[in-house]
């Protein structure tokens, strides 16, 4: 072949390496473009990121606020039930004190009357209003439950009622009762955060209350003392009465802050005090529960000295004593009101020895057992019942 022919090839493969070189800058183009799209693609999502994790922050932040709003509502909400609560309260505080001012000048003419009617009938023989004639044998066996609150005190159940609610007075002057749900509350727990709180109009003086049949009567000092009968279901004042008895001393000479003790049992209510015209002894009054008014009295043989508590048992009034330096309690004076048992007759009762002496002793009539406060320990003694005709 001649030269000609060489240089005619040369010519028909130049185009092959121009092709290729045009693809490769296609491909590098494409390269550069995708290249750019995955960064733009990068750019933005960091900016979603960081704008999806701003807002998250901000709804955060939006519900920590509206939980800290929902926390304000709920306290102002507290607060406002609180302040209604205490409304409600002062609205029955007026509503039982408004009534008073003129009661007040009867009151005298009402005692002198009760004081009549009350001393016609002094020391007359009691006409028993129940089949009730069992006395006390012995001490069966005693619970120390816990330690709670002052050294006197009163703590009991509706002596009357099924409810197994536990009412505790702490002290011997105050106005607010602590009401736990249940024995086992009171029992468990030391402080008084599983406790109602139920705040008296009137201030209450010694340990002589008695919750019954759904009321609280306790004795207020104002002069004269009164007893206040207290309606526990709507934290009212049903009723008030001056207690018709002159010049009242302490009941018990180891009790100085007690001048009534108002007592159940089998037949209902009674009251237990002591008066100057006869200081030596303890004198009994029966009560009726509906009007407050004094039924009958009696003059008992049983002495004030050395005496630190009393309660009624089927008609019988039973006297605890002790001594200056507290010991072991025991009942020795029993006077029953319907002649039944003889003083000389009763068992002489000694209860287990303790921490001090008792300030208060109230007797359940449905339980047969006594709720006691000793020296700020809360105790139960359960008693072992006898007839009285076979004593």
């Amino acid at each position: 072949m001649g030269p000609g022919a060489a240089a005619c090839c040369c010519c028909r493969s130049s185009p092959r390496p121009r092709a290729q070189q045009q693809l490769m800058e296609y491909v590098e183009r494409r390269l550069a473009l995708l290249e750019e799209r995955i960064s733009q693609w990068h750019e933005q999502s960091s900016r979603y990121s960081t704008e999806l994790r701003d807002f998250k922050n901000q709804v955060l932040g939006m519900l920590e606020a509206a939980e800290k709003e929902r926390e304000a509502l709920r306290a102002e909400a507290e607060g406002a039930a609180v302040r209604v609560d205490r409304l409600e309260r002062e609205v029955d505080y007026l509503e039982t004190q408004n009534p008073a001012p003129p009661c007040v000048e009867v009151d005298e003419t009402l005692m002198e009357k009760q004081v009549a009617t009350a001393k016609q009938r002094k020391n007359e023989k009691y006409t028993k209003l129940t089949d009730c004639s069992d006395t006390i044998a012995s001490v069966r066996a005693m619970k120390i439950l816990k330690r709670f609150g002052s050294s006197s005190g009163l703590w009991t159940k509706d002596a009357a009622g099924n409810s197994e609610k536990i009412y505790v007075f702490d002290g011997t002057a105050n106005d607010t009762v602590y009401v736990f749900p249940r024995m086992r509350e009171f029992t468990l727990f030391s402080a008084t955060r599983k406790a109602a709180r139920i705040k008296l109009p009137y201030p209450w003086v010694g340990t002589g209350h008695l919750v019954y049949d759904g009321h609280l009567y306790y004795i207020r000092q104002q002069g004269p003392f009164q007893v206040i009968k207290f309606n526990l279901a709507n934290k009212t004042v049903v009723d008030s009465s001056v207690f018709p008895a002159e010049e009242q001393i302490p009941v018990f000479g180891l009790s100085p802050f007690t001048y009534i003790e108002i007592a159940a049992d089998e037949e209902g209510l009674w009251a237990i005090y002591a008066t100057k015209e006869n200081e030596k002894n303890i004198c009994l009054a029966k009560l009726d529960p509906t009007s407050l008014d004094i039924e009958q009295m009696w003059d008992t043989p049983c002495p004030r000295e050395n005496a630190e508590g009393a309660f009624v048992v089927c008609g019988a009034l039973h006297v605890a004593y002790n001594t200056r330096l507290p010991s072991r309690s025991r009942v020795q004076c029993v006077f029953d009101v319907s002649g039944t048992l003889a003083p000389e007759d009763a068992s002489l009762v000694y209860f287990p020895k303790r921490y001090g002496s008792h300030s208060s002793m109230k007797y359940s009539p449905r339980e047969r057992q006594i709720y006691a406060w000793d020296d700020g320990y809360q105790i139960i003694y359960r008693m072992e019942m006898k007839k009285k005709l076979e004593v």
